[in-house]
């Protein structure tokens, strides 16, 4: 009996003996941040301390547990540099110290997106589906927006005064998305204004936006079979200055007495002031803006304002270039795919089934 008993307790000593292993990896498919940290303790430890090295033998605790068994990622590091760990364990009448160390690394491919790419995928099949639907004379319905079609009432009104319109382009420069959806608006404007023989007026802040203002209203004005009739005075620039930009645009408001004004594109703490002082005018307003803080002022004071992605969708509702209608579908069908996701995101996160949530997580962070 006492054999039997002698070589159980072997049994045990040498499995708790061979059970202490700490190991330090580097994280798989991830961006380089991250090591992977994994302990194989006897069952009889009380408490697991992992701290990493700082320097000049200082250590800093980055993870605590009393299994005996376990894993942790230690996440934030930089890539390509080795960094050791320490295991401290902590016995009824003993404590183990084990040290290993790892060096994290950049992978090809960051797994924690792979949400992200199906998505993103997704949607660009969308858009080639439907672009490729449209060019073959599939028709897609897009809702009126108010603000392009008082396109027309704005350029009969100001033909029958025989006054000018005023268009401004915002006061960003073309780097920014808001201005070249104006200056495609513009394009449609002054072909029209064009085929009315109406002057069209566009100040500019930048040098850039000018430039290419002045090619597109010209270019407007051939496609109107009235290359004569396009006057390159009325494009010009008056300063960078935000504010004695403005002020320029109120005194031309002034004098002109333009019969519509048009504020298309990226617009701050000026924009009240411009549409305050075309309202007194008695001019016809439109306005378009995806600065949401700068929406209700246009809201109260202008004829008609396009509201956020209504100004990036007026090109394809202006010109129904197959292309562009097509394009404009895909992103619908992503802007649909998300609210999707959310509805059934949250419904499994009320069932208790956060996998989803997991997954898609990676693709926004």
């Amino acid at each position: 009996m006492q054999k039997y008993l002698l070589f159980f307790f072997i049994i045990i000593f040498s499995s708790s003996l061979s059970a202490n292993i700490f190991e330090a990896n580097d994280s798989p498919w991830d961006d380089g941040k991250a090591i992977d940290l994994r302990w194989e303790l006897s069952p009889m430890v009380q408490q697991v301390v992992i701290s990493r090295y700082v320097s000049d033998d200082n250590w800093i605790p980055v993870h605590s547990s009393t299994e005996a068994i376990g894993s942790f990622t230690d996440t934030g590091l930089e890539a390509n540099t080795e960094y050791q760990y320490r295991l401290n364990a902590t016995f009824s009448d003993d404590s183990l110290v084990l040290l290993t160390s790892a060096m994290p690394s950049e992978q090809w491919f960051y797994m924690g997106k792979l949400g992200f790419l199906l998505i993103l995928l997704l949607v660009c099949l969308a858009i080639l589906y439907y672009i490729h639907a449209a060019h073959h004379g599939k028709e897609f319905f897009i809702r009126h927006i108010a603000g392009l079609d008082s396109m027309e009432e704005s350029i009969g009104r100001a033909t029958e005064k025989g006054k000018p319109i005023l268009y401004v382009p915002g006061i960003s420069d073309l780097d920014d998305i808001q201005t070249i959806a104006s200056l495609t608006i513009l394009s449609h404007l002054a072909e029209r204004c064009a085929e009315y023989n109406t002057d069209i007026i566009v100040p500019c802040r930048f040098s850039m936006v000018l430039s290419a203002a002045r090619e597109v209203v010209k270019e407007a004005y051939m496609k109107a079979g009235k290359p004569d009739a396009y006057k390159s005075d009325n494009i010009f620039y008056l300063t960078d200055d935000q504010f004695g930009f403005v002020a320029g645009i109120d005194g031309i408001m002034l004098r002109e007495q333009p019969a519509a004004n048009f504020f298309m594109g990226s617009f701050y703490a000026e924009s009240l002031i411009l549409a305050e002082t075309g309202f007194s005018t008695g001019a016809i307003q439109t306005a378009g803006t995806a600065q949401a803080h700068q929406l209700p002022f246009f809201v109260v004071t202008c004829d008609y304002t396009l509201i956020g992605e209504e100004l990036f969708a007026a090109s394809a509702y202006l010109s129904r270039d197959p292309q562009q209608l097509g394009s404009l579908r895909g992103h619908d069908f992503g802007k649909a795919l998300v609210i999707l996701l959310i509805i059934v995101g949250v419904i499994l996160e009320i069932l208790g089934i956060s996998n989803l949530k997991e997954f898609i997580a990676g693709a926004i962070t």
